[in-house]
């Protein structure tokens, strides 16, 4: 068994999973995708995308030159799609199995405490 991904590689292959996106791009994505709460830096997320890229999760696309800079885009590769489905699928599980313990929404008490 694998072991859990860290949220930002989630969010990186999950930025990755519908389009190739260049670093600022993949920056804007994943603050989306995590509302604002994963802010990557450039230099964090490039040392995530190399390790990825070395693990073969993603690949480079191409690159581009816009207004004189280097623009070099990346995509998810099959095997990292398959390790983001593994990862969705173990995640599906565990909130399968805490929506199952807390019961209906609104409805949740333990020792007469209300959690709604």
């Amino acid at each position: 068994m694998a072991d859990p991904m860290r949220e930002p590689t989630f969010l990186i292959l999950t930025a990755l999973a519908d389009e190739a996106r260049h670093g600022y791009g993949l920056i804007t994505e994943v603050s989306r995708l995590s509302e604002g709460r994963v802010a990557l830096k450039p230099g964090t997320l490039y040392g995530a995308l190399d390790r990825l890229a070395d693990e073969g999760l993603v690949a480079r696309d191409r690159e581009e030159v816009v207004d004189g800079r280097l623009r070099r885009y990346y995509r998810i590769t099959p095997d990292g799609e398959r390790a983001l489905r593994a990862e969705t699928d173990r995640m599906r599980r565990h909130v399968a199995a805490a929506t199952a313990k807390l019961g209906p929404i609104g409805g949740a008490t333990q020792a007469g405490v209300s959690f709604a």
